[in-house]
């Protein structure tokens, strides 16, 4: 149930406890809070544990964007606290399931305040806007014990206090010099005085005025803690805290049957990044955005209908908007265009949630990314991320000219790692990918996005020099291939004790919806791998260009939108 202390708002922090880089540790109610400024100026407040061994956060590294575990290195955004990376899973994208615990927070007065379910805004102070900050005195004492002792508090004869409504105390003197104090209750037995005066102080008077309530301050902790000694305290406070199952980090991250959009945005900024690129940005109306991985896409439902899939740009932590590049293509069908003409700023659209099929590693010793035109996107998050890190990495980007460089300011940010290969003809790409090819070694990856023909140059040179099919990957803009959808076959679904026949003319994925069996999916070409599924026994069809070639030879995994079987039955892990 929830208490008034909970509803409460209480400032934990000094804004001066958060310096750059820094990682504060607070408490509230017998609750640890790990508490930290991003590079973006966000103060986040959350609970003191990595989600993994409940290793504190608080001794964790802030790096400006993302909060990373000293233990087994998970590391958290900025705002919505999701994992962005597991160490011992480099090739997942984290479930969505797997956020740590926020609380609410406001910065005000020189103050971080936070409550466990505060609401609205923090106690509106005539007076006190340009406050100075007295330093926090801990003591082992109740808040009651302190908030009367704080009424009797005096730095000169004519001092008056007395209690507020909020639980804070008032102290002035006749020259207009008034202190709001305000009792963090660490526990229910020990407590933090903060306090603010109404006045901005500078120079020496700063300094003697900090330096008199300091000590006058620690007196009055004496005094109220030797009067605690000879009381029973009450037992120390005990905060629940929600378990997070065990096995969430094997699982895929929560996706709704067919493209769902759960997300409402509004279109805050469009503009021309490139010759026919526009950037988009969205904004949420209500609440944060989800946590996002470099290489993750949404779907973008239109207002003619349509549903199309775009890769994020965004860096680590800027999960306040997510940004997309759209190529105006001129054999569209009509999804391009309408962005490009229709959708303007201001309009709500709904999205999904980000899905990640192709996630980037980050145990690479070197990792290689290679972009095509409008397949810069998910590379610049990945870019982005790698370069935060400071991870090793070289960005070759293929265009056309000059004036095709989209997200010129973002990829300004690692300008040092990034190659332009302008106007080649594509015997002249062969050749390029080539050289940047040409060194396969232990832990180096390679990340590529384009055009259809370039990605299957880039796969069919990586595997010419000698790369592992594990170390490539890839994702196409679309499915280019012919789907044959003729013939029928039957399919065990060996989880859910049916079988189905599918049809000629029918996708296993539109056999499954009729029938009730959830099942996601993004793009329904065979190009996201949304939709991909298990196979138990069977000759697959391959029709997809997500699955590997050495994926596809195992024939353990069958992209349901558009492959289908050889053999007249499939048993699928359903």
């Amino acid at each position: 149930m929830t208490t008034d202390l909970q509803r409460n708002w209480y400032p934990i922090a000094s804004s001066s406890d958060l310096p750059k880089r820094h990682v504060y540790q607070a408490q509230l109610l017998g609750r640890e809070f790990a508490v930290w400024r991003a590079d973006d100026g966000n103060v986040n407040v959350w609970e003191n544990r990595c989600l993994h061994r409940g290793v504190r956060l608080s001794i964790g590294i802030n790096d400006g964007h993302e909060l990373k575990c000293q233990y087994h290195g998970w590391r958290y955004a900025n705002r919505t606290a999701g994992c962005t990376y597991i160490p011992a899973h480099p090739a997942d994208a984290p479930a969505r399931t797997i956020c740590n615990n926020t609380y609410p927070t406001q910065e005000a007065y020189g103050l971080v305040w936070t409550g466990e379910e505060a609401t609205g805004d923090v106690p509106a102070l005539d007076g006190f806007a340009d406050a100075t900050v007295l330093r926090p005195i801990p003591l082992n004492a109740t808040t009651d014990m302190v908030s009367e002792a704080l009424v009797g508090y005096k730095w000169n004869e004519s001092c008056l206090g007395f209690a507020n409504a909020d639980g804070s105390v008032t102290v002035s003197d006749s020259n207009g010099v008034s202190i709001r104090f305000f009792i963090q209750p660490t526990d229910s037995h020990r407590s933090v005085i903060r306090g603010i005066v109404n006045s901005s102080l500078s120079g020496d008077a700063r300094k003697d005025a900090l330096k008199r309530h300091s000590w006058l301050l620690q007196e009055l902790r004496d005094q109220v803690e030797a009067a605690a000694s000879q009381k029973e305290m009450p037992a120390p406070y005990e905060p629940v805290i929600a378990r997070v199952a065990e096995d969430l980090v094997n699982i895929p991250a929560i996706r709704e049957d067919g493209p769902a959009a759960d997300l409402r945005v509004t279109v805050a900024e469009k503009e021309m990044t490139a010759d026919d690129i526009l950037k988009v940005r969205f904004e949420s109306i209500k609440g944060g955005l989800p946590t996002f991985q470099p290489g993750a896409h949404i779907d973008v439902h239109l207002q003619n209908g349509l549903i199309r899939q775009y890769s994020l740009t965004n860096g680590p932590g800027e999960t306040d908007h997510y940004t997309i590049g759209v190529k105006r293509d001129p054999n569209s069908r009509g999804g391009s265009v309408a962005i490009h003409d229709d959708v303007k700023k201001g309009d709500v659209l709904a999205i999904s949630a980000p899905r990640n099929n192709f996630p980037l590693r980050r145990d690479a010793v070197h990792t290689i990314l290679i972009a095509g035109g409008i397949g810069v996107t998910p590379m610049i998050a990945m870019a982005r991320a790698l370069n935060v890190q400071g991870l090793s990495f070289e960005f070759h980007y293929f265009v056309q000219g000059e004036s095709h460089i989209a997200f010129s300011q973002e990829i300004s940010e690692f300008e040092n790692a990034i190659s332009y290969h302008m106007g080649l003809s594509p015997e002249e790409t062969g050749k390029k990918l080539g050289e940047v090819l040409s060194e396969p070694g232990h832990a180096r990856h390679v990340y590529v996005c384009g055009p259809g023909p370039m990605l299957d140059a880039t796969r069919k040179t990586a595997a010419d020099q000698g790369w592992a099919d594990a170390c490539v990957h890839f994702e196409y803009f679309k499915n280019e291939n012919e789907v044959d959808d003729s013939g029928s076959f039957e399919i065990d679904l060996a989880r859910s004790a049916l079988t189905l026949t599918v049809n000629d003319g029918q996708s296993i994925l539109e056999v499954l919806r009729d029938n009730g069996i959830n099942m996601p999916s993004s793009c329904e070409l065979g190009a996201c791998g949304t939709c991909q599924c298990g196979v138990i026994e069977g000759d697959v069809l391959h029709q997809d260009v997500y699955l590997t070639d050495e994926e596809k030879a195992a024939n353990k995994s069958i992209m349901t939108c558009v492959s289908r079987a050889k053999s007249k039955r499939l048993i699928l892990d359903i």
